[in-house]
């Protein structure tokens, strides 16, 4: 049984009639288009999270300690390259690719000399690799989570 609505059509100004209009196809069209649109969102948000990784990589995470200090930065130096300076608040997130890594990790700008800390990272495809940057004494410090 088709179901049916009715709707109003304008009559100039004399005012409106009621029209008798088969909706039984104008719904399943709606809701079809609907679907579609959410699935293709859905989509389109898969793709777009897949396309940062690449596929052999691996996730790093360098989290800044609490009591780094609010007026240094925290320059973080990946294989020999600068990949970034953090303020209070803000952290390293990157990918690299599987194999072996340097990360240095210093402050900036650094008024007591302090050393930084350096680490070798072998990175597995996959993997998540977490480490907060803080102090050992006078020196920096790189500690895995």
């Amino acid at each position: 049984m088709a179901l049916k609505s009715y709707r109003r059509a304008c009559i100039g100004e004399a005012g409106f009639v009621l029209q008798s209009t088969n909706t039984t196809y104008e719904t399943c069209n709606s809701i079809t288009h609907i679907l579609s649109l959410a699935c293709a969102g859905v989509i389109a948000t898969c793709a777009a999270n897949q396309a940062g990784a690449a596929p052999n990589s691996g996730h790093l995470i360098i989290d800044r300690v609490a009591n780094f200090g609010a007026d240094l930065g925290l320059v973080v130096s990946i294989d020999g390259k600068d990949v970034g300076t953090f303020s209070e608040g803000r952290k390293y997130s990157g990918d690299l690719p599987a194999g072996q890594h340097t990360i240095i990790v210093r402050v900036d700008p650094n008024n007591n000399d302090a050393k930084p800390a350096q680490i070798k990272l072998n990175v597995e495809a996959g993997q998540t690799y977490t480490y907060t940057a803080g102090w050992s004494g006078q020196d920096m410090a790189l500690t895995k989570n």
